[in-house]
């Protein structure tokens, strides 16, 4: 399949670079604690033999940062970091790193009264300092809420692609030019026209591809195979990654389906691709990784795929999200969703809280809401 590529700059990560005069980088995260340096090391290892160009770790905390410089002693692999709600910590991470994301909605969490864009500023001069590059990282689920107030609340395109745009102007205007974008959604339809529409206007900056809370496989897998075999059949995307809902022995899973769907589309082994089947049950997840407050979070999202097997011929989007970070705001917009803490698991009808429950009473709770959806489904039909 003969595809031109945008005309994407070439920016340095490690020991490779991203861009459209080079192959499309595949990417993973890890799903360990941070501060469990030993398991950390053996997962990003393990991704790199599989052939994962970077390796993203997420740090939160003094403890994380000083688990990441021990890490990187103990691996060679292009290491990126994810400063979570603290970008205060990219002094500390660093200079162990190769590239440095941030997420524009979260610069909010900390610093309150400091300008975004002092904070971008900063972040910038410590990368370039570092010799880092940066992903500006925009998420639908926790977009730059002064951007989200100035569109409709059912426009969830405007809000981020406004934010990319001006995260980008910025870090023109200041001469860092190091960066990628990615733009993600958990709907692959979204992430196919949010991304065609930054690639319009900004055809020189690379774009990191994803659908996130892509979920099991091999629901996971198709769904972003949906929007990939879109996007980089249009010659959009320069690196990507496959969001699945796995525990750490198969994170591999998500390099080697990166790989097989960059290697189908410039073959033409094509699906058809279609949007997803708006009459029947979707279930969205996270992927696993490093903020995951309780392993116990992987199998809920199988068993909650099982337990809902019966409602799968109705429209319903069911959510599970492993953490506190994302989790609250990316279950918004689902019929049902399910955020996970250490101990205990809050489910969510819509924005509206229902309760903190424990991980084995969950699926029972689950059930009886789901129930109470599908009869209001049937006595409006």
């Amino acid at each position: 399949m003969d595809i031109k590529r945008n005309p994407t700059r070439s920016v340095k990560i490690g020991s490779i670079h991203v861009g459209a005069a080079h192959p499309i980088a595949v990417q993973s995260m890890t799903a360990t604690h941070t501060t469990d340096i030993d398991a950390t090391v053996a997962l990003v290892n393990a991704l790199e033999k599989a052939g994962a160009h970077v390796v993203r770790i997420a740090v939160d905390s003094d403890k994380d940062a000083a688990a990441l410089a021990e890490i990187r002693k103990q691996t060679t692999a292009n290491l990126s970091v994810d400063l979570q709600e603290n970008y205060r910590l990219v002094e500390k991470v660093a200079p162990h790193v190769d590239k440095v994301r941030y997420n524009p909605g979260h610069l909010y969490h900390h610093e309150r009264e400091r300008p975004w864009q002092d904070k971008v500023k900063y972040l910038a001069e410590v990368a370039a300092a570092n010799d880092c590059a940066m992903r500006v990282g925009v998420n639908c689920g926790s977009v730059d809420p002064a951007q989200r107030e100035k569109f409709d609340e059912h426009d969830s395109i405007g809000p981020m692609l406004a934010s990319a745009f001006e995260h980008c102007e910025l870090l023109d205007s200041i001469g860092f030019h190091r960066f990628v974008v990615s733009l993600k959604d958990s709907d692959p339809t979204n992430v196919v026209e949010v991304n065609r529409r930054f690639a319009e206007v900004r055809r020189d900056i690379p774009l990191h591809l994803g659908v996130t809370e892509a979920g099991l496989p091999p629901d996971g897998i198709i769904k972003t195979r949906i929007a990939f075999e879109q996007l980089i059949g249009r010659g959009i995307g320069d690196t990507l990654r496959v969001s699945l809902t796995v525990p750490n022995s198969k994170k591999s899973m998500e390099i080697e389906a990166g790989m097989q769907i960059i290697d189908d589309i410039y073959n033409g082994r094509l699906r058809s691709v279609v949007a997803l089947d708006p009459t029947k049950l979707n279930i969205i997840s996270c992927p696993s990784c490093s903020r995951v407050e309780n392993e116990a979070f992987v199998e809920l999202a199988q068993d909650v795929k099982a337990m809902t097997e019966y409602a799968k011929d109705y429209a319903i989007t069911i959510a599970v999200m492993g953490c506190r970070v994302n989790g609250p705001g990316e279950t918004d917009d689902a019929d049902l969703g399910l955020w996970c803490g250490p101990s205990k698991v809050n489910l969510k009808k819509g924005s509206e809280s229902l309760g903190a429950f424990p991980y084995d009473e969950i699926l029972g709770k689950l059930k009886i809401e789901l129930d109470k959806l599908i009869e209001s489904k049937r006595l409006v039909v």
